[in-house]
Order: structure tokens, then sequence, then C-alpha cells
């Protein structure tokens, strides 16, 4: 049951002791797997069928559970495939050695006491476990995408619905399917946990109750995955939009959760949880884990929500979860059978509402006002035939226009005084790196699509018959996503850049002006809510970066055969790649003197941080000895090393995609 069309219905069995009904494809080639799978399945459902004596609401348990068709092919077709072997080894290797990198560098040197060994397992572990849950965060719609775009074939969903399946087995079946993988992640690394308690400090509360965080978090994920797929309104570039939309709410609920504790309103005084917590993941762990920074409402001070949400965050978001995914289940099954949400599509091809209220007539128009094309056209055909659609204009001018005026306005709150410098600077971080985030995305998903795309409908080969070379090919189309996506680099850049600047004129006579003063070794320390150099050093990394996730998304797009496996690998590679750099150089600019701001360069995220508070983020050199100016000239002199290494990193990939090109497309022709 994939994407391609069926020519047939045969005994499900067929070669096998089995009975039932299956679908055999009209291309057995690609579709072997997938018929075995559910071969297999039917199997098992006939062994189970020969016991009469088995009661009907057991059988019916286990016809819709362990024995559901559609949860038994993707398990067993998804374990003979070598990319979730080295999805789940790559997973626990960059978990064992960020632990080791943290126990080694927490230790230091001489002897320790058991207290100390204490208190740093416990530190690891922290950290240890937030990593899985960012982890897990970003994994898990990896492994859901092909529940939104696979199913998404109307053909497909004919097909499936023709078949002896309840709903509920359809529904229960992909998500069940699907969440194996994933949950056996989860399972994978609980050893690894476990041995964090030889060293003392770790309770078992606080392994199982991240791991329980973790898993409602995977859960109410794939049931969005589930209700997008049902709702046939979902295509392949839904994943993009999923990925968006997960991390803008993390982002959005984490900076509320910040602005509503420095105004005091949060448990415990005004510094503990607050709303937010039992509704972002990352928060509840927060609350699990670190209760003295982080606490709770003390028993018995709330009653109503407030029970819930200050007193036990960590239960309400795990019942939440399991609430509102059972709901988007019971949903998805009243609807998987009556056209999901397609029904509000317009099914006499006029002209959309929307459409209407905006001036533009029909899509798929056939005149269209003339352009002027640049002299590289797949550079132009990148950078302008992306804003062809009335969806993507409104969203990316959106984007700019709500980005922007968002930033004016914290600058604005931050001048009048209704911002202290805490605020401000806390608020401004989380725009910075919220919107950061989601360009990235942008860019990911975008240059991950550029070539497999063209591939899948056709128009690669009619471009390969033009006089265009690899060379120029390929650097259009890096030129063309990067001149698409300048627009939006702007508004994250020009918001750090304008307070930048409004710090360098000394905040235009601001009551309290833009100091902060700093306790550290060497005394009291006065420094800006940024940096005045942020405005330059900031682009010279966020710009070359952006190039290399591009050049890495055309990379795996021409070597790939489709939009979604192009897009996985890219989003595991460079993930991969950002957060490692970026935890290594975080960690390095806060512990290692003079070197390390240098090092905390090479990535944004560490970057834009220490932009923003360099007392805290290059705390080692700023109290150190080094001081403030040290700190700031190594930031500097990093930010520049970063720029040329990123810049020969893409030199180096476009060169090898030059030379391999000829051979990549024509060992991939033909595929669709």
């Amino acid at each position: 049951m994939g994407s391609v069309g069926l020519d047939r219905v045969v005994r499900c069995g067929d070669g096998v002791d089995g009975g039932g009904w299956g679908l055999a494809p009209l291309d057995a080639g690609k579709e072997e797997n997938r018929v075995r799978g559910l071969n297999a399945a039917c199997v098992l459902r006939d062994v189970v069928s020969y016991h009469p004596d088995m009661p009907v609401f057991l059988r019916w348990i286990v016809y819709l559970i362990p024995l559901n068709p559609i949860a038994v092919r993707l398990v067993q077709n998804g374990s003979r495939r070598t990319r979730h072997l080295y999805i789940r080894a790559a997973y626990l290797a960059v978990l064992i050695l960020v632990l080791l990198w943290s126990l080694i560098a927490r230790l230091g040197g001489g002897e320790l006491d058991y207290r100390e060994l204490a208190i740093n397992a416990a530190a690891s572990f922290t950290f240890i476990a937030y990593l899985q849950l960012a982890l897990i965060c970003i994994l898990a719609p990896v492994f859901m995408a092909g529940a939104i775009a696979q199913e998404a074939s109307p053909r497909t969903w004919e097909v499936l619905l023709t078949t002896p399946l309840t709903a509920g087995q359809i529904v229960l079946g992909n998500l069940l399917g699907r969440l194996f993988f994933i949950v056996a992640l989860m399972v994978a690394t609980l050893p690894l946990f476990a041995l964090t308690q030889y060293f003392g400090g770790v309770s078992m509360r606080a392994i199982f109750g991240s791991f329980a965080i973790s898993a409602f978090a995977v859960l109410l994920v794939g049931t969005i995955a589930i209700a997008l797929s049902v709702s046939r309104l979902a295509g392949k570039r839904a994943v993009f939009a999923f990925y968006v939309c997960v991390i803008s709410y993390l982002a959005v609920t984490a900076g509320i959760d910040v602005f509503l504790r420095n105004a005091g309103r949060g448990a415990a005084g005004g510094s503990g949880v607050t709303w937010m917590t039992a509704i972002n993941p990352f928060l509840a762990l927060s609350a699990l884990l670190t209760p003295a920074n982080y606490p709770t409402a003390p028993e018995g001070t709330t009653s109503g929500l407030e029970n819930l949400f200050f007193e036990h965050p960590v239960r309400t978001w795990c019942y939440g979860a399991l609430v509102l995914s059972v709901v988007l289940m019971v949903i998805s099954t009243f609807t998987v059978r009556s056209g999901g949400l397609n029904l509000l599509r317009n099914e006499e091809g006029g002209t959309p509402w929307y459409r209407k209220l905006f001036g533009f007539g029909a899509a798929g128009a056939e005149t269209r006002p003339a352009r002027t094309v640049w002299q590289n056209p797949i550079a132009w055909r990148e950078a302008a035939a992306r804003n062809s659609t009335f969806g993507r204009i409104v969203a990316r001018w959106a984007f700019i226009g709500c980005g922007g005026a968002f930033g004016v306005a914290l600058l604005v709150l931050y001048h009048v005084g209704s911002m202290t410098h805490s605020d401000f600077r806390t608020a401004l971080l989380a725009t910075v790196w919220g919107e950061l985030a989601v360009i990235t995305l942008v860019a990911i998903n975008m240059a991950a699509t550029a070539i497999s795309r063209e591939r899948e409908d056709g128009t690669l080969d009619l471009l390969l018959t033009t006089p265009m070379t690899p060379s120029s090919y390929l650097f259009g189309k890096l030129r063309g996503l990067i001149a698409y996506l300048l627009p939006l680099l702007a508004v994250p850049l020009g918001t750090l850049g304008l307070a930048a600047v409004y710090v360098l004129l000394d905040g235009l006579a601001r009551a309290g002006g833009v100091q902060v003063s700093v306790v550290g070794g060497t005394g009291t320390t006065m420094v800006p809510v940024v940096l005045p150099e942020a405005a330059v050093v900031a682009p010279l990394v966020v710009l070359p970066f952006t190039a290399f996730c591009v050049m890495v998304g055309l990379q795996w797009s021409l070597r790939s055969k489709g939009t979604i496996s192009s897009v996985v690998a890219t989003v595991g590679i460079v993930g991969a790649v950002a957060g490692m750099v970026g935890l290594c150089g975080w960690q390095a600019a806060m512990t290692v003197a003079w070197i390390g701001p240098a090092l905390g360069a090479l990535s944004p995220a560490p970057l834009v941080y220490a932009e923003i508070f360099p007392e805290s983020a290059m705390g080692q050199t700023v109290s150190g000895g080094g001081g403030l100016e040290t700190a700031r000239m190594s930031l500097a002199l990093g930010a520049l090393a970063a720029a040329v290494i990123y810049c020969v990193i893409v030199y180096a990939i476009q060169s090898s995609m030059v030379r391999t090109f000829d051979m990549t497309v024509r060992k991939l022709a033909g595929v669709r």
C-alpha cells in the first residue's frame, strides 16, 4: 500500500500459509517488501483466528494493536532498512560522546570525593537528558514524515479504504508502526542512563520521569503527524511545515515562560514554574531535574487548574499529552473513511474564497506578467519562482513584517523603560534564536528538495538537454537559494544589529543606560546589554553557515531518489554537525580562557548567546583575568575563522558535486 498505483487484489498469503486479502502492486520490484509485510501480518492474524476459544474482545484487541497488518508491515519493512540502523547508531554515539565529554570536562584534575562525583554525575545526567529530549524532538518528525507524505496520495487512500481494515486499525497501525522505531531509540539509551547511578546523585525517579516526558512528547508528535496524514490536505510539503510548527511552538512557549518569570508571575515567589511549564516538555523536564532553580509551588497552596500547572507540571504534561493524543486519534478514526478535511476543498474548481479576498484569480491561470530573468536562469528560478503562489508570498512577507515589527517593538519597550535589562536581553536572545532556527529549517527544506523534486517531476531531464553545465547549475542553485533567504535572514540579523547600533549610540540617552553591572573574579565589570560589534560579527558566521546548510541539502538532494529521503538525510547531518559543534563550542567558551570564545564562535547559537550574555557565555575569559575586551577580540577572530571554514567546506562540497554530477544523475535516471 505505497504511493504508486495498484493493479490487482490478490489473496493475502500467496506463497505462504495464510489467508485474507492483500494488495499486489503494479511495480512488484518497488512494493515487494510492503506486500511481504502485509502477508506476514495476515499469517499472524490467521494463527490467532485458529483459536476459537479466545474471547471476542481479546481477539479484537489483538487484531487492533499487536497483529495490526499495517503496524506489522511498517515494523518488518523498516527493520530491514540500513538507514534506521545508522540513525540508531548515530543517536547512541552522540549521547555516549556527550556524556563522556560532560563527565571529563566537569571532573578536572586532582582527586575527587564521593560528594563531588555525585554532583558531577547529576549535572551530566541533566545535560544528557535535555539532549535526548532535543534529539527526540528532531528525530520524531523524521520517522513520522512518511506518515504525512506516504499515504497522502488520493489513489493510495482509495485502495487502502477498500480493504477489510477498520478505521481504528488504519489509524492505530500507522501510529504504532512508526512509533516503534522511536521507542526503540529511547529503550536503547536506558542502560546508558542507568550507568550514571554508579556515580551517585541520580535517582530512578529522575531517570524514569525524564523518559516519561520524552515518551509522551513522542506520542503527541506522532498523533499530530497521523492526523495530518488522515486529513488528506497534507503532502510532502507538510513535512517542512510540521518541523517549523514544532520548533516555533517550543520557542514561543519557552520565551513566554522566561517573560512570566522575570515579571514575577511564576510559582514559589515568582521565579518558579509558570503556566507554560506543563505545556512544554523542556520546561517540564527543568521542573523535574532542577527543582532548586525552577521550583514548583508548595504542596497544598493552590487549587483547581493552578494545582495541576504549578504543583504537578510534569504529571500535567504527561496527562495532557495523552488526552490530546487520544482526542486526535478519535477524530482521525471518525474522519479517515469520510475523506478527512479534504472535504473542505473547493471541488468545483473555482476560485477559493481566500484568493478572492486578496484579489487573486484561480490557481493555475494560463497567463501572468512577464519577468526579467538573471544571467544565470537557474539562480533566478530558485530565487524568484518560489514566490509564484499566493501562500508562499503571504508566508514570506508575513514572517518578514511580523518579525521586523516585533524586533522594533522590543527595542521601543526597552527604551521607554517597560523592560528591564534582563527582560530585554532574554527576549532578544529568544527572538533571534527562534527566527534563526526557522530560517535554517526553511533553508534545509528548500535545498534538500531543489534537485530531487525536479527529478521526480521530470524537469531535471529537460534541463540536462540544455547547454547548462553542472558547475553553473549547482552554483545557480546555491546563489538562488541564498538570494531567496537573504530577506528572511535580515529579520533576526537586523533585530540584533539594530540593538547593537542602539547600544553603540549609548541608548539615545535612555534612563538607566545600557550597561549591566557584573561581579567577576577581578571585581565589578560594566557589560553592555548587547555587544556593539554584534551587527558585524553575527552576519559573518550566520551567512556562511546558511550556505553550508544549503550545500549539504543540495548534495543529498542530488544523491537521493525522492524529496523525503533527501530532507531526512539533510536534517540529520546538519543537526548532528551543528549540535556537536555548538555544544562543544558552548562548553569551551564558558570553561576555557582566551581561546574558548573563539571556539564558541564556530556555531551561530553560542555566538549569538555570547554577543548578548558575554559575562555568562565567556565567563572564564571575562572573570579569569583576560577581561571583557580580550573575550570580545577572541570572539571576533573566531567568527572570522568560522566564516573561512564554512566557505571552504561549501566550495569543497560544490567541487565534489560537479565532478560526480554526471555519474550520479545517470545512476538515478528515470527514478520518480
